[in-house]
């Protein structure tokens, strides 16, 4: 990358974190509650190993092949690795072997081949589950309805530890329009920490280049 890219890169993310805190002012949360995670689909080991000098919390890519390829090159710089792309089941055991964190589980049937990659490998496994929240077709996720009816069914999967829920909401030309979808998300995400106690329920993933303050908010 040439000095210029890098500093385009290093004033993007200076502004978004100068709007990340001033969402959680208003919201009357502390900054270090919210982390920032840098989608990094379709970018070089270069451009994302420029990134990781930056201040970004943790990256997140939606292929397996993309992070293995940057990660033999020692792209991420030791920062943790979330898996936020539909993942296919086939490719269950790759994500256990690389991902700390799962953030795309959309179905018991996800679960269940997570579960036995997980087992393999002798790991507990930390998931989201994702909502959709918004209701599109195009988008994968549990039904609210159905994500309420599959908690019961988490204690069948010993190694897998789910830590709370994801949310993608609606691409919008009105942003205001997305509040409603990331409120009911963080009722969901209260939900499952009330129904699972003995877990650290502890992370809410919402909020994309174009929301992420409002989600930040709700």
């Amino acid at each position: 990358m040439t000095a210029e890219e890098i500093r385009r890169m290093e004033e993007r993310v200076a502004q978004v974190r100068a709007e990340m805190e001033r969402a959680c002012r208003a919201a009357g949360r502390a900054p270090g509650e919210v982390l920032l995670c840098a989608a990094s689909k379709t970018q070089n080991s270069e451009t994302v190993r420029a990134a990781a000098a930056l201040d970004i919390d943790l990256f997140g890519e939606n292929r397996v092949q993309e992070l293995c390829e940057k990660y033999a090159a020692g792209a991420y710089s030791g920062k943790p690795l979330h898996f936020i792309g539909h993942l296919q089941t086939n490719k269950a055991r790759h994500a256990v072997e690389h991902f700390a964190l799962i953030e795309s589980v959309d179905s018991l049937k996800l679960l269940a081949h997570l579960e036995k990659a997980a087992a393999e490998l002798d790991k507990v496994q930390d998931v989201l589950l994702q909502i959709n929240e918004a209701g599109e077709v195009q988008k994968s996720g549990f039904a609210p309805e159905d994500f309420r009816a599959a908690v019961p069914e988490l204690k069948n999967y010993p190694h897998i530890r789910v830590r709370g829920v994801m949310v993608i909401a609606q691409a919008t030309d009105h942003v205001e329009e997305t509040r409603p979808v990331f409120a009911a998300g963080y009722r969901d995400f209260l939900f499952l920490r009330d129904a699972l106690p003995d877990i650290p329920v502890d992370i809410l993933s919402m909020g994309m280049t174009h929301d992420y303050w409002i989600a930040v908010e709700e």
